[in-house]
């Protein structure tokens, strides 16, 4: 053996340093990428769970629409300080109570087991909460008129609603506060009741012109001449005649007619092509936007919404014909044809018939009425109240068929 050829004990210390030092940094690596792949793991599944919680809480929002829009939110701008939370319980559960009648709770729409979490079972300040958007002592809604320089004011226009929803994935949310109203509806109508043919006012008939508010009381009358209750909810603009007609108007009877700069006026020109011409769209428009026509005979007995009623399809060929024998409802009530009213039905909105309109039992409407007509439009046999209301047209036209617009979106850690 060479022993000049051996290793030396230093030699071989050394290696096995160096040996050990390279099994150090390799383990050392090894750990920094297990911990790499673990923080990666633990960012993105924060990510996704984050990015699931603001998913959540836009549906929220689009909820709160709807709840808005069928009149389950707060629908009473007399009193600004109501909140309405949805809970995320089946309807028909019992809903929690609160201490203050300005407050309550109302059902989640989502179908049953297949809830997103975007409210709570109970009150909390993660469940999905609407009010109207207020000033600091909660004393009065602000609102949105285009037609202003300022458009938010606190007198004309839709109420802006405030809506606040949190999305939860897992130990994560996202909590999204964001303002909206209602697209405007601009409806051109021309007098309380309009038509395209005669019309005659007998009975006990009240048809009052002047503007009045939206929040006018059911059963409200307008006899001018005795100073009629409904004098204390007129606007004071844009009101307008108690009749319009391209033909004759006759009165008689206990009947009264108000309006400005008349109570009537007859034989005048430019009557509607049709409800589009009225609301300022195309027909076109109309169409594409009221939807399909339903059968008179499926028409609700509370009519709350957007219809059109049309038994054939075919437009403005006169092909329904219903009788409304009582209830009540809002919104536009679109008919292809006659309607009757034989009972106690009060309406808030706008009632537009291509055929002829009979008032033979007690109605109230607040809006207005339109009818082309074939034959003689009577307001004979009845009691009949029809106050002209811009804001009722309008406002409860949006509600139900109006898009929402946003007015200001952020999101809160609050």
């Amino acid at each position: 053996m060479n022993l000049e050829t051996m290793p030396g004990r230093g030699e071989r210390g050394i290696a096995l340093l160096m040996s050990m030092i390279v099994l150090f940094v390799v383990a050392v690596l090894a750990l920094v990428l297990i911990t790499s792949v673990q923080t990666d793991r633990k960012i993105t599944s924060h990510d996704m769970r984050t990015t699931e919680a603001f998913n959540n809480a836009q549906a929220g929002i689009g909820e709160a629409i709807a709840q808005i829009r069928d009149g389950s939110a707060p629908n009473n701008t007399a009193n600004p300080r109501l909140v309405t939370q949805v809970m995320l319980l089946a309807p028909g559960s019992t809903m929690p109570t609160y201490g203050t009648t300005d407050s309550s709770a109302v059902p989640t729409q989502q179908p049953a087991g297949q809830y997103l979490t975007y409210t709570t079972p109970y009150k909390s300040t993660n469940a999905l909460t609407i009010a109207y958007k207020t000033d600091a002592s909660r004393t009065v809604v602000y609102r949105y008129d285009p037609n202003l320089t300022n458009p938010v004011n606190t007198v004309s226009g839709y109420p802006i609603y405030t809506i606040t929803s949190t999305g939860r994935t897992g130990g994560d949310r996202r909590k999204i506060v964001t303002e909206v109203f209602q697209k405007p509806v601009i409806a051109s109508a021309k007098g309380a009741l309009a038509a395209n043919i005669d019309i005659e006012f007998k009975g006990t008939s009240d048809v009052c012109g002047y503007n009045h508010r939206i929040d006018t009381p059911g059963g409200t009358h307008g006899v001018h001449s005795n100073g009629g209750a409904c004098t204390g909810y007129e606007v004071g603009s844009n009101d307008l005649v108690g009749g319009w007609s391209t033909s004759t108007i006759t009165t008689g009877g206990a009947g009264t007619q108000s309006g400005s700069p008349s109570a009537f006026v007859q034989n005048q020109t430019g009557f509607f092509t049709g409800p589009w011409d009225m609301l300022n769209m195309t027909q076109s428009e109309f169409f594409s936007w009221i939807g399909p026509a339903i059968p008179a005979a499926s028409l609700p007995s509370n009519p709350n919404g957007v219809y059109y009623v049309d038994n054939d399809n075919t437009s403005q060929n006169y092909g329904a014909s219903i009788g409304l024998n009582g209830g009540a409802g809002e919104g536009l009530l679109y008919i292809d044809g006659d309607c009757n009213i034989n009972g106690n039905f009060q309406y808030r909105g706008l009632i537009y018939l291509e055929g002829d309109l009979a008032i033979n039992g007690t109605c109230w409407i607040l809006g207005g009425v339109v009818a082309r007509g074939t034959s003689t439009i009577k307001c004979a046999n009845g009691t009949a109240t029809i106050l002209y209301s811009k804001d009722a047209i309008e406002q409860n036209i949006a509600r139900y068929g109006g898009q929402f617009v946003t007015l200001s979106w952020r999101e809160t850690n609050n």
